[in-house]
């Protein structure tokens, strides 16, 4: 993937940008290109008053930019322009995601389990994917519901990343090391390395290159490996800190921890993966308990080449990575959109469902079983499918379907000599007309 380089702009044009701001209409395009914090190969594009030029147009972005930028890793020349619009959805973020918000009335106390193991499936997946991995969403969450031992290197990758984030829910207020972080990495990577004596060690050469997956062209050059003890220190303590010497929001600080990780590539492989993983660990560190409940890496695998050139519009742009922050920002905002989209759908089926339970005598899973056939009456079940469904054991789920058959609701048919199915029986719809 490549990019167009930004144009040079001469000191003293910049300066004069600053010291003589635009005109009203100017700086309105100007406001809302930092808005959304767009990048030249857009900018160029945008209908410009009379008498400015694109470039001009980009020299008054930039001054906009540097009148609220702030160094976030001094070693690296990393910087970033905080704009409004970003302090604004971190504040937003703060209502909606922290504390005790919402424990009611996002997500009921019946269903906080299913929502959250299936959470933490959709970001193993999703995130294992983005690097390749090539198992369907089915067959994934099947096995991890079932703790099938993995077949192949995707779904070893998906098990992998699953455990990974398990270990992190579990750790979340532990201080990170860099003994830890190769733990994080050694767990993520497990059987799925070339050599695996790279899983949880740091890279001991300079071979690697981040290339473009299907150009082959390289796209980043990490710093050099003998660097990287030093960047793990400063990351660790970047990430343990409670009272920083200048406050960076704690969503945006996590952006930052996330960028550098892929940025300085110290392992060899699973530098993605890690990185989406450290993001999630620092968030639930600092208290944003909703985020085990969204699955952030399923918004970045469906925008992923806007994923990737957030990382190069901020290498390209002097290290700015406002781009990167941006992106991100609207990947969690979409991800908290989709989580009440999901919840909202399975409260429905929910409170669709409770009428059955005037059949009397049935539990609520039950009635959910029992709506899936009325939603399809050529339906056939297995007690997996149930077991899956509703993250219950084989003998839950089985107990479950014998109660429906020994009421004629239900009925048993054969796939073979050992695996049955299970479909609508001769009393359903006598039984549901009684209600």
């Amino acid at each position: 993937m490549s990019i167009e380089k930004v144009p040079t702009i001469q000191q003293s044009d910049l300066l004069s940008a600053i010291i003589t701001p635009p005109n009203e209409e100017v700086e309105e395009i100007v406001n809302n290109i930092n808005s959304a914090f767009e990048y030249w190969d857009s900018v160029k594009y945008k209908e410009c008053p009379e008498g400015i030029t694109p470039t001009q147009l980009w020299t008054y972005v930039k001054a906009a930019r540097l009148k609220s930028t702030i160094m976030v890793w001094k070693r690296y020349g990393v910087s970033m322009t905080l704009t409004n619009s970003m302090q604004r959805m971190c504040h937003e973020f703060d209502m909606n995601w922290g504390g005790s918000w919402g424990a009611s009335s996002i997500i009921d106390d019946d269903n906080k389990e299913q929502y959250l193991v299936g959470s933490l499936m959709e970001e193993a997946i999703f995130s294992s994917q983005m690097e390749g991995a090539a198992t369907t969403r089915k067959v994934a969450k099947e096995m991890l519901r079932r703790q099938i031992t993995p077949k192949d290197k995707s779904q070893q990758m998906i098990s992998n990343n699953y455990q990974t984030i398990q270990f992190i829910v579990a750790h979340k207020d532990t201080p990170l090391s860099p003994e830890l972080l190769m733990h994080v990495h050694r767990l993520m990577t497990e059987n799925t390395m070339p050599n695996q004596e790279d899983a949880g060690r740091f890279r001991q050469n300079d071979d690697v290159v981040v290339e473009n997956g299907i150009t082959h062209e390289i796209v980043h050059t990490p710093p050099a490996f003998g660097e990287i003890p030093c960047f793990v220190d400063d990351l660790c303590t970047f990430f343990n800190e409670k009272n920083a010497h200048q406050f960076i929001h704690p969503i945006i600080r996590g952006f930052i921890i996330h960028f550098m990780i892929s940025y300085v590539h110290p392992f060899v492989d699973g530098n993605g993966r890690t990185a989406r993983a450290l993001f999630y660990w620092y968030m639930l560190k600092q208290g944003y308990w909703l985020t085990e409940y969204l699955s952030i890496s399923r918004v970045i695998a469906k925008s992923k080449k806007s994923y990737e050139k957030a990382f190069l519009y901020s290498e390209a742009d002097n290290m700015d990575i406002g781009y990167f922050v941006a992106y991100n920002m609207k990947v969690l905002q979409q991800s908290f959109k989709q989580l009440q989209q999901y919840i909202k759908r399975k409260q429905e089926e929910k409170k669709a469902a409770n009428r059955f339970l005037h059949i009397g005598d049935i539990n609520a899973r039950q009635a959910q079983i029992i709506k899936i056939f009325v939603d399809d009456p050529k339906a056939v079940i297995t007690v997996g499918d149930m077991q899956t469904k509703f993250l219950i054991s084989p003998t839950t789920a089985k107990t479950d379907i014998i109660g429906l058959m020994n009421r004629g609701i239900l009925t048993e048919i054969s796939f073979n000599k050992v695996k049955k199915g299970y479909i609508k029986g001769d009393k359903f719809e006598s039984t549901l007309a009684s209600i």
